[in-house]
């Protein structure tokens, strides 16, 4: 059956050559989407039975999970969690079966004052639960391109392009898991990061989206060209998005919410895709922008397969 979709050609680079692209900071030798080595289980308890709610908070070597589905997905995707403080009175519903599963688990799970975790809730939306557990580890790019490979599957990535805002992250992270992105890859700086809001956000999708932190976009892309993906870029100068062929190893970037693409990035694209626009309203927020593609990415994937 003949496809619809236009085949891109390569485009040459522009930039200079490029050394190897740079690795986010080392975190030791592992198999791809192994789980970090947990931090030590009773390393907090003094501070938790002396009630220093806020330096627990500001902790370094903690991550605070909120909200009943970024914990309970927690809890089910096999996450090392230290303790999970329930709101007393608020035993219902996927509370009951938060505290199930982490009885069953033997993780502690300690009932305490609504004004207490106000003071230790950093989203000011906890909704009756917080836990305490290790901070969210970055993969290295490697390990997101022999997740697709051990899958048997082309690679499927999601670029970011200095994204700031937890909202749009944690959103894009939500919508990558539901539409079989194998990770994500964000710079070092001007972006954010895995926060607990962008936890909270994503409603549990971060435990099972990998994401790796790099130095330099651009020699990333220069890598993963080589690799053999073809990196497409969404921008309002792009051609329409249903119209490309999308299928194969890819990357799709997303730009910044106010700016777009950087230049640098654009030009590295091996093409360029928008989504028309009928309405006053000229641009979509990076979210809604980056679910529109995604799952069309995934239904040319789909089609192919079917093919």
């Amino acid at each position: 059956m003949a496809s619809n979709y236009s085949k891109p050609s390569r485009q040459v680079s522009k930039l200079k050559k490029s050394k190897p692209y740079d690795k986010a900071k080392p975190i030791g030798k592992r198999k791809p989407f192994e789980k970090a080595a947990p931090y030590e289980a009773g390393k907090l308890k003094d501070k938790y039975k002396t009630g220093l709610w806020q330096e627990e908070a500001d902790n370094d070597d903690i991550n605070l999970i909120e909200g009943r589905n970024p914990v309970l997905e927690a809890l089910k995707s096999g996450r090392e969690i230290d303790k999970i403080f329930i709101q007393k009175g608020a035993g219902e519903g996927s509370i009951r079966q938060i505290i199930a599963i982490a009885r069953e688990k033997k993780i502690l799970v300690k009932e305490v004052d609504k004004a207490k975790l106000d003071g230790l809730s950093k989203t000011r939306n906890h909704q009756g639960v917080i836990a305490s557990a290790a901070l969210y580890k970055y993969y290295e790019v490697e390990d997101i391109l022999s997740a697709a490979k051990e899958k048997g599957e082309d690679p499927f990535i999601i670029i970011l392009d200095e994204i700031t805002d937890n909202n749009n992250l944690g959103s894009i992270l939500r919508s990558a898991d539901a539409s079989g992105v194998h990770g994500i890859i964000i710079p070092k700086r001007r972006a954010v990061g895995l926060t607990p809001a962008v936890a909270k956000i994503s409603a549990g999708a971060v435990e099972y989206v990998p994401v790796a932190k790099v130095t330099n976009l651009n020699h990333t892309i220069e890598y993963l060209k080589k690799e053999g993906l073809w990196i497409v870029g969404a921008d309002m100068g792009g051609e329409t998005y249903y119209g490309k062929d999308m299928t194969g190893p890819i990357a799709l970037v997303i730009g910044s919410e106010g700016e777009g693409l950087g230049r640098l990035i654009k030009e590295n694209c091996d093409f360029l895709v928008s989504i028309p626009m009928r309405g006053k309203i000229s641009s979509l927020n990076a979210a809604v922008s980056a679910a529109i593609i995604l799952f069309e990415i995934q239904k040319q994937r789909a089609a192919k397969k079917i093919m």
